[in-house]
């Protein structure tokens, strides 16, 4: 699908710059900051653009290079030191520098640690606004405590730190719908059809959290006062986990105004000597026991797309396919990958990332086999890539192919109907990158998702059917 996507960097140079610190994360994760870091730190970050790579993506993964979640056309992006330039000249590829970023100064906060661990606070934020954890968590119990009527928070499981005794978090979530008898359980039963909502699951991509903290706030303040807002909740529970990966975006906010770059969570048992450039951590989307192993993946554990020792080694994992089968029955029985889920399914998952500007749905694996229901996912794909504005189809189509992935396995384990949204600037508004400026969320991204988010939950009753 032939289409200009926004560039990595476009009026966001400087905020990557303030997160060019690529080695802090695992000093972070394992509270031992050594002192050659700063020597490390003090290198400038590039993009490169990589001229018609799309067609050899696999080859830059192999290669274990920082493939950004954009795509210009043919070419793709890599994020790197000086040295990736030239190891990517020497792979045979054809580089050339986009952007050149010099590190700021910056003293960054003190870690997070399981004997000093932050309060909750509802007003903590970094890097211009952005909420971390504890005040999305807090958030949650706010908004619960306000409208006891619409909503109900839940913990579905512990991050990977927590659950090895390392400070860490749990892994929390809220459910808002006008409460009656029965809703909001966690039972794959339910009389209401479900939409679900997750984001950061790669940690860096912080607008996706902000986005579903807005949409949360959006749904308890439209009830009765917004017509379609309160129809929708009287007839469907909106499920939203606005952090997926909490141990990653607490390596991204101990950056304050220069996050830092944690794509994966902070799981170090299986390498945790990176050196520049390398990034301990499992990319979580990566690690879903579906297909796994497959397209853009990598077996180095210093690699962004670095798949884990096994599928569904993450807890943070094994820990949102419990809460997807709490929330909905299995309804694809086939095994074969063209095998659809039956027609009254009901049900949306929709997980956000950043910030590739396009519309996604199953199956991410190979954008050469459809699914058995490609036909309604494709019409509702367009619908959202309408609201949007930007392109849609099978990963391979408009991105690249990725195994591992959320959306493949919600779709191929229960049938549910999956997309993913990465969340991106396709006007040319200055909002490009992993770090826009805070301002760009309300002046920009919310209104771009508020109307597809509504129409994707309104789809939830009935996705397969009427498209």
């Amino acid at each position: 699908m032939a289409r200009r996507l926004p560039l990595p960097i476009s009026g966001v140079a400087a905020a990557i710059a303030a997160a060019a610190v690529l080695l802090l994360p695992q000093a972070v994760a394992t509270n031992n900051v050594a002192a050659s870091e700063s020597t490390q730190a003090s290198q400038p970050t590039f993009v490169y653009r990589v001229t018609g790579a799309s067609a050899n993506a696999e080859k830059l993964f192999a290669y274990g290079f920082d493939v950004l979640e954009e795509r210009d056309g043919n070419d793709l992006f890599v994020l790197g030191s000086a040295a990736e330039g030239d190891r990517l000249r020497a792979a045979g590829f054809t580089a050339s520098t986009e952007t050149a970023m010099n590190p700021p100064s910056w003293a960054p906060p003190k870690p997070r640690s399981a004997n000093n661990p932050t309060a909750a606070d509802a007003g903590e934020t970094y890097y211009g606004g952005y909420h971390t954890v504890n005040a999305q968590y807090a958030h949650l119990d706010q908004v619960a405590q306000a409208h006891p009527d619409l909503a109900t928070t839940f913990t579905y499981g512990q991050s990977w730190l927590k659950s090895k005794g390392k400070a860490g978090y749990d892994l929390k979530g809220i459910c808002i719908t006008k409460k009656q008898a029965g809703d909001c359980a966690l039972n794959p039963n339910s009389a209401k059809p479900r939409f679900f909502l997750m984001a950061q699951i790669h940690a860096r991509e912080i607008t996706t959290g902000d986005v579903a903290y807005r949409w949360i706030d959006y749904l308890v303040n439209g009830y009765g006062t917004d017509s379609t807002i309160t129809a929708l909740l009287n007839s469907t529970e909106m499920w939203v986990v606005p952090i997926a990966n909490p141990d990653g975006v607490d390596i991204v906010q101990q950056g304050g105004d220069s996050p830092n770059l944690q794509r994966k969570n902070a799981d170090n048992a299986n390498g945790s000597n990176c050196g520049f450039g390398g990034q301990i951590g499992v990319d979580l989307n990566r690690n879903y026991n579906t297909h796994f192993g497959g397209a853009s993946t990598s077996t180095d554990p210093c690699s962004e797309v670095y798949k884990g020792p096994a599928a569904d080694s993450e807890i943070e994992n094994t820990s949102m396919e419990k809460l997807f089968r709490n929330l909905w029955p299995a309804r694809r029985t086939g095994t074969g990958v063209t095998d659809p889920a039956p027609a009254d399914t009901k049900g949306i998952m929709m997980t956000m990332h950043s910030d590739g500007s396009v519309v996604i749905f199953p199956w991410d694996y190979s954008s050469t086999v459809h699914t058995g229901n490609d036909a309604s996912l494709r019409a509702i794909g367009k619908q959202l890539g309408s609201l949007t504005g930007y392109p849609y189809g099978q990963a391979g189509q408009v991105l690249y192919n990725a195994s591992g992935s959320t959306d493949d396995w919600s779709y191929d384990k229960l049938g549910v109907a999956s997309f993913t949204i990465e969340v991106g600037d396709n006007a040319g508004r200055g909002c490009s990158g992993f770090l826009p400026k805070y301002s760009c969320q309300s002046s920009f991204f919310w209104p771009k998702m508020q109307p597809a988010l509504v129409y994707a939950a309104q789809q939830a009753k009935a996705p397969y059917q009427n498209h």
